[in-house]
């Protein structure tokens, strides 16, 4: 260990390596030619007690590419299997490799993985590099869930390889480094599940409990519990979605992490027009990920966790399914309740009205009909300064504003501006920082990603970032970047 690794305060224990091997491939990361750092988060990197203000750009690169692995790592590709798009499919880290676990000053235990790190053992035929817009993309989007106070994954660095990926064109190289909490997936409990070993699948189970839920390690039934704790922390996820607009695009079970976070951010994007059937993802197309759907999409993932532990729920078939059944078709109201709460703040209408629930749907049928911008028109609610305000006068809107203000309290506001807020990463203002950066021009990706830091408060430099796009008859689409 150099003097300059010492003072970075890396402090790796590796639980996952200790796993059995059927879990993990430990190999390491592929070595690139020209490895050049394009973005390291300082903020990120301080809060999770590191420091790298004594190691120079070359030495942050080849840290950051995989070229030079810290002193305590262990690296692994993780197996895991999924349904994708509804068909199963075993998977594993195709382009991803587990640095290992760091430990936080504040005891967290943090994942960090790099992406595009080259192939493994999964990799299915794939280069397992990736290029540096989609790795661009995953940055600034997961830092502004984060920002959004939404549950995710977080990025700390990327670099470029100095190698091009060769997709529809060549492409430059990047590396991502992830953080996570853990990148435990339902698609791992599937991938266990297939090899009909009991034994590994309450090693499993148990790590998920010590690592994620400890309040449930001594319960008398931990994988009844475990299925009732990932479903209230997955519907808190996908209402704080719903909440923003967010877009997920590939909801397949290997990216629903158990720790309830946002993973993978690859075709996601956020709803301009208010649409329940927005779609932007090229390879979804039946819209089975689309905006209205994620909800029982999220029912329909944690279905497929609940089937993996049906023999530790109970040693009885018929009993465990009629209890994992019973658990799932909680789902519905836990929703629907959290979800009208949410509305309820998003509009300001505090305490009980029996015409709240009339209130709210009333309004998205408006918003649908009249195709208004999902983000600004809660902005227009809380009298925000918008550069155009045109498609909210009219007679519609303005009988409905009325029946609205009369139910407002005196802290309405206020409820309202914790949870609007008056900046997202629009999908227009993301592909023009992107294009911008991959022509070396980093300047826009930075504004922007600055802007989004404090996405709940009024700052003047806001308001080139919240207009809708362009009208235009080309239909917005966004892709995997794998």
């Amino acid at each position: 260990m150099t003097i300059k690794e010492k003072t970075i305060g890396w402090n790796f224990d590796n639980s996952y390596s200790n796993l059995p091997k059927s879990f993990i491939y430990e190999i390491s990361p592929v070595p690139v030619k020209r490895p050049e750092l394009v973005i390291l988060n300082h903020d990120l990197a301080d809060q999770i007690g590191l420091n790298f203000s004594n190691v120079d750009n070359e030495q942050l690169a080849k840290f950051f590419s995989g070229n030079l692995l810290p002193k305590g790592s262990k690296s692994l590709a993780q197996a895991y299997a999924g349904h994708q798009f509804g068909h199963f499919t075993i998977l594993g880290d195709g382009r991803a490799v587990l640095l290992g676990e760091h430990i936080s000053k504040s005891n967290q235990r943090l994942d960090i993985q790099f992406k595009g790190s080259g192939q493994t053992p999964f990799s299915r035929n794939g280069d397992g590099r990736a290029a540096l817009g989609p790795m661009l993309r995953e940055y600034l989007i997961s830092e502004a869930m984060y920002s959004l106070n939404i549950p995710t994954t977080r990025s700390l660095a990327v670099v470029k390889t100095g190698e091009n990926v060769k997709r529809e064109k060549l492409l430059q190289g990047a590396i991502l480094t992830r953080v996570a909490s853990s990148h435990i997936r339902v698609g791992t409990f599937q991938f266990i599940r297939t090899r009909e070993n009991l034994d590994e699948l309450n090693t499993l189970v148990n790590y998920t409990i010590k690592r994620h839920y400890p309040e449930i390690s001594k319960s008398k039934n931990n994988a009844y519990d475990l299925v009732s704790k990932l479903i209230d922390k997955q519907i808190e996820l996908v209402v704080n979605w719903m909440r923003v607009g967010f877009i997920h695009g590939v909801m397949n079970t290997d990216n629903m992490a158990i720790s309830g976070e946002t993973i993978d951010y690859g075709p996601c994007a956020f709803m301009d027009s208010y649409n329940l059937g927005t779609c932007f993802s090229s390879i979804d197309h039946m819209g089975r990920y689309a905006y209205g759907n994620q909800p029982a999409i999220t029912k329909w993932n944690l279905a497929r966790f609940a089937e993996c532990l049906l023999t530790l729920i109970s040693p009885k078939k018929d009993d465990a399914l009629k209890m994992a059944t019973e658990l799932i078709d909680k789902f519905d109201k836990i929703y629907e309740e959290k979800w009208f709460y949410m509305m309820k703040s998003k509009l300001g209408l505090i305490g009980n009205d029996k015409e709240d629930n009339l209130l709210i749907f009333e309004l998205l049928e408006i918003m649908k009909k009249q195709e208004l911008d999902y983000t600004n028109t809660f902005l227009f609610l809380m009298d925000q300064e918008l550069d155009d305000k045109k498609d909210f006068q009219n007679e519609e809107f303005g009988n409905w504003k009325i029946k609205w203000q009369k139910r407002l309290a005196k802290d309405s506001k206020k409820l309202m501006k914790l949870n609007n807020p008056v900046i997202i990463p629009r999908n227009h203002n993301v592909e023009n920082v992107l294009k911008s950066a991959e022509n070396n021009d980093l300047t826009p990706f930075n504004d922007l990603l600055q802007a989004l830091k404090n996405p709940y408060t009024d700052q003047k430099v806001l308001t080139k970032y919240q207009s809708p796009p362009p009208k235009s008859d080309e239909k917005y689409q966004t892709f995997c970047g794998t």
